[in-house]
């Protein structure tokens, strides 16, 4: 007679913990369906992105430039101005993922050592102007985040909107850093 009270109450607590769990409201973080990388190619500013380790000597005029290589992968250089006026810049690759043309991994390692699994970084491209004049980067665990302009500056409103965006997909914006000026 105890096992039946003792059951009901082991399905109301577990029913009480599956229902007051917070749903999560995010959308998924997903790459933008077609990317053409000819187009993508070029100098792009960096208008904001949330902190990281290695763009913490960044003082401003952030920029990122992609060139293709005859061999389909992406030739990658990141630059900047660090606090003491120098320029600082890191060489990379990028290579893009099978069936899904808005997805790359990104390498800053010795070509060498490429062929680790570990060394390459998810580089989805998330938010994309049909004009390929801005773009959002992201990743899956929504760890990475850059708003990506071919100006140096954006306009406050698409910038706005492009952080909902962001939001919307779960980013934490909390931390995100303004790399450039909004107009």
């Amino acid at each position: 007679m105890r096992a039946l009270p003792t059951l009901l109450l082991a399905c109301w607590a577990t029913l009480l913990l599956l229902t007051a769990r917070p749903a999560s409201a995010a959308t998924p973080v997903s790459s933008v369906p077609e990317l053409e990388l000819s187009r993508y190619a070029g100098q792009w500013y960096e208008i904001a992105h949330l902190p990281m380790s290695f763009q913490r000597q960044c003082a401003g005029d952030i920029t990122a430039s992609y060139a293709l290589r005859a061999d389909g992968s992406i030739e990658v250089r990141n630059a900047c101005r660090t606090r003491d006026g120098r320029r600082a810049e890191a060489d990379g690759v990028a290579r893009t993922v099978e069936g899904h043309p808005g997805r790359l991994q990104v390498s800053f390692v010795p070509r060498w050592l490429s062929w680790v699994p570990l060394v390459w970084a998810d580089y989805w491209v998330i938010a994309l102007d049909p004009d390929y004049q801005w773009a959002m980067i992201g990743d899956p665990d929504r760890e990475y985040l850059w708003i990506l302009s071919r100006e140096p500056s954006m306009d406050a409103e698409l910038f706005e909107r492009l952080k909902a965006r962001a939001g919307e997909m779960g980013y934490d914006l909390a931390p995100l850093v303004v790399a450039a000026p909004l107009r």
